[in-house]
């Protein structure tokens, strides 16, 4: 069991320690650890949006549905690699792509998808995460 043995904070800075353990963040960007003396690579931290949400992650079968239909519609070569972080616009999407991509995931899915949730996907897992959402809706 972990017990804090310390606690700092400042605008540029926070840090933690765990008996042995040293956690520290700096520029609010970037982590630093330290277990028992030893220095590991600082992670890197990505800013979140502003506004709260709550969501589920997909099911492994419904994101490599969404991969075959990405690569189907943008006509990718198999070599090219479509994971659910796989960024759209990354793949060379442009709107209207995105469109049709959108149809295609409403056709395979049974599904509507709003004009505004459809503005909202950026990514993979952005649609597979709303294909998740809208099923488990219609039950």
């Amino acid at each position: 069991m972990a017990s804090i043995t310390g606690f700092s904070a400042s605008m540029t800075a926070v840090s933690c320690s765990f008996k042995h353990t040293q956690v520290r963040f700096s520029r609010v960007n970037s982590v630093s650890l330290s277990f028992h003396g030893k220095s590991f690579p600082s992670l890197s931290l990505r800013s979140a949006p502003s506004r709260f949400r709550v969501c589920c992650a997909a099911k492994p079968k419904t994101v490599s549905k969404v991969c075959e239909i990405v690569k189907k519609q943008l006509a990718l070569a198999d070599n090219i690699a479509v994971t659910g972080e796989s960024k759209f616009a990354a793949l060379g999407a442009d709107s209207l792509d995105t469109v049709e991509i959108v149809m295609g995931l409403e056709e395979e899915f049974g599904i509507s998808v709003e004009e505004d949730s459809a503005q909202s996907i950026a990514t993979v897992q952005d649609a597979a995460d709303l294909i998740e959402e809208l099923l488990t809706g219609k039950k």
